[in-house]
């Protein structure tokens, strides 16, 4: 009994207690988030002639052969980067579909709306992608392990698998030989001259000829490993940017880049080019992205890979065709509140993520409509983490040195004083007023003097009941006032000087969507003017 697998001792203990269900409700008898479900982890349950049974999904298989609850295994060995570090994932993997199957927990990401094509190729040219589940018009992306695999009428599983026979691994096995006989050889060989060269050999085929293989990259980094990002030569970003040719935008420490890998689908990145780090930013750069690599979420832009050789350091983003939020904010004409509003609620949710849903707690530091990137369908993404600061987990508060743009920069940074999320809740009142106005936090050449300083005009006319010419007589606006007005009392909670007063993101997001009432903000002399 003592061998038997968790899956089967609670397979037992269902035949036991409930000998009336049938083989269908068996595989939907257990759905947890923590534990593998009817069946092992990877596998999936399935009716076959009235009875209960586990299968492997493809390019998977048992563990433990004789074990047919036991979990299940990929057959090959999944990596970001390819062989030779310029293959495109497409070269490598492809897609084996499964009707009818879903893991209904564990999605990673959610995107829509996307065709199973669209869906197939994310999955394929995403790291941490095992599988992706597709129906309607919505793509689950989901990694290993998987859990509470069953069958579903209509949805369909999208596995990425190795191609073929893959020469990484008959290389491994080749090596894996040559080491075994050389092993045996130094074990059983009685001259100690001959001992000596096997020796010499062993260490060449161990150390020299993998770097050989491999060039000589930092693959020993564990923090950076186990992030799951792709490795990226500066030679391949080089050439995927033209020589660094078209420049998107200067960000904090760095300009980004256009690039397009030349092979496989040709899709479209962003190369973000760090400028020279000191000394002591070596390890907090290496431990920022090792954290940002393992966050997804659907308002933050992907962080795809990075390179760290020599003094190079680059980060790869995904690439985002509408570009910046303040392109089409601070324009004409400007866009319609509809769109204000929807995008206002997605940087929203993409900040709650980071300070409350993440394993570490990411203070962004630099909020603001720059940082903000628009996708072909304008769905909002945080961008430019270059200036995050990650807390432990019994952390609340941190020191650092002073980071931001003047006019998004919390009090609390020029007091000496710990931060908190909560200037990043700062930043993001100042920015929700520039998406309510759809003007820039200070403006100096105005018609009117007081019209300068966002925030002093804002309570103003708020007081004054001038709310149409907040928006400039913004017809959609207008004929949403209730909302209008609680929303610029939520961003005036949110610029209160003292941070203790400002509500946290999640309860900002809360009262932007109607679940908690808005009370009355503090007069404007409490406001944190930077």
């Amino acid at each position: 009994m003592a061998s038997l697998s968790l899956s089967t001792l609670i397979l037992l203990c269902l035949l036991q207690w409930l000998p009336c269900l049938s083989a269908s409700d068996m595989c939907s008898a257990i759905l947890l988030d923590i534990g593998t479900g009817s069946c092992g982890f990877n596998s999936y349950c399935s009716n076959e002639n009235g009875r209960y049974n586990c299968s492997c999904p493809p390019g998977y298989v048992f563990v433990d052969p004789t074990d047919r609850y036991s979990d299940c295994r990929p057959t090959f060995q999944q990596r970001c980067e390819a062989n030779d570090g310029s293959r495109d994932p497409e070269e490598l993997y492809e897609i084996r579909e499964l009707s009818n199957v879903n893991w209904p927990l564990g999605d990673y990401e959610r995107l829509e709306p996307y065709n199973q094509t669209t869906c197939e190729k994310d999955c394929l040219q995403g790291c941490s992608c095992a599988v992706a589940i597709f129906g309607g018009e919505t793509c689950w992306k989901k990694r290993l392990p998987l859990s509470n695999g069953r069958f579903e009428l209509g949805a369909k599983a999208l596995f990425k698998v190795r191609k073929g026979d893959s020469p990484e691994f008959s290389a491994n096995s080749g090596s894996n030989k040559g080491i075994s006989t050389l092993l045996g050889a130094l074990l059983l060989g009685g001259s100690v001259f001959f001992n000596v060269l096997l020796l010499v050999a062993f260490c060449l085929i161990v150390f020299v000829l993998p770097k050989r293989k491999y060039g000589n990259y930092n693959f020993q980094d564990s923090t950076m490993a186990e992030s799951n990002l792709c490795f990226f030569t500066y030679n391949q970003l080089s050439e995927a940017t033209d020589g660094f040719k078209e420049e998107l935008g200067r960000g904090s420490f760095g300009i980004v880049y256009k690039g397009v890998f030349k092979t496989g689908s040709g899709n479209a990145i962003a190369v973000k080019k760090l400028d020279k780090l000191a000394q002591e930013r070596e390890r907090e750069f290496k431990t920022e992205v090792s954290a940002i690599g393992r966050i997804h979420h659907k308002n933050l832009v992907q962080l795809l890979g990075y390179c760290d050789e020599g003094t190079n350091r680059l980060l790869v983003y995904e690439f985002m065709s509408n570009g910046t939020l303040a392109t089409i904010l601070f324009a004409l004409p400007r866009p319609d509140w509809n769109l204000r509003v929807r995008i206002s609620l997605e940087i929203a949710k993409g900040l709650v993520y980071l300070h409350e849903e993440c394993n570490v707690p990411i203070i962004h530091c630099d909020i603001k409509p720059q940082n903000i990137l628009l996708d072909r369908y304008f769905n909002a993404k945080i961008s430019d983490f270059g200036l995050s600061k990650l807390l432990l987990s019994d952390q609340s508060r941190t020191r650092t040195m002073i980071r931001g743009t003047r006019g998004y920069v919390a009090p609390e940074w020029f007091k000496n004083v710990a931060v908190s999320t909560k200037v990043d809740v700062y930043s993001y009142g100042v920015m929700l007023l520039e998406i309510i106005c759809c003007r820039r936090s200070v403006e100096m050449e105005t018609e009117e003097e007081r019209r300068e300083i966002l925030i002093d005009w804002v309570y103003d006319c708020y007081v004054e009941g001038r709310l149409d010419v907040l928006v400039n007589e913004d017809e959609m606006a207008m004929a949403d006032k209730c909302r209008l007005q609680k929303w610029l009392m939520v961003a005036m909670w949110c610029i209160q000087e003292d941070p203790s007063e400002r509500p946290t993101m999640k309860m900002v997001l809360n009262m932007l969507e109607g679940y908690l009432e808005v009370p009355q903000p503090a007069c404007s002399s409490s406001f944190g003017l930077s």
